[in-house]
């Protein structure tokens, strides 16, 4: 797949939207793996005193994980669906990022099964891991 770069067509990928919307890049996808990134603004709804938040850096990391579903759900010529998380764990916080950073994150598919998934999800920037999370995610049908 060849990456996408622009923000709307991350944004159809995602059932968020904007001012919401916590993923502007799609830099690959298998299966079992998408590696996307975001770059902070001072604007973004989620950056305070010019920190990116730890809930922005969490939902950042649940919307990867929402592109690869919705990424999925594309190639299926499928809606988007939605998702919920419905469990954090083994999640570290190392460091914040501020305006200008690109954060590239990778969710790695770990199990699978009747719309829930268990994934590990790792971001960095400028290759430091700055967090590192499990999440269990559920998609949620007939809504």
């Amino acid at each position: 797949m060849e990456s996408i770069r622009s923000k709307t067509d991350v944004e159809a990928l995602l059932p968020q939207k904007h001012p919401f919307v916590m993923a502007d890049a799609l830099y690959s996808y298998t299966e079992t793996e998408i590696i996307a990134g975001l770059t902070v603004t001072a604007n973004n709804i989620l950056t305070e005193n010019g920190i990116f938040t730890e809930a922005g850096l969490l939902e950042h990391m649940a919307q990867c994980i929402a592109l690869h579903a919705g990424y999925r759900y594309k190639l299926k010529n499928e809606p988007v669906p939605m998702g919920f998380i419905a469990a954090m764990s083994n999640t570290e916080i190392d460091s914040l990022p501020k305006p200008g950073d690109i954060i590239i994150t990778t969710a790695t598919l770990l199990r699978e099964f009747n719309g829930m998934s268990q994934v590990k999800v790792t971001s960095t920037i400028n290759g430091n891991v700055i967090a590192e999370a499990e999440m269990k995610t559920v998609i949620a049908q007939g809504i």
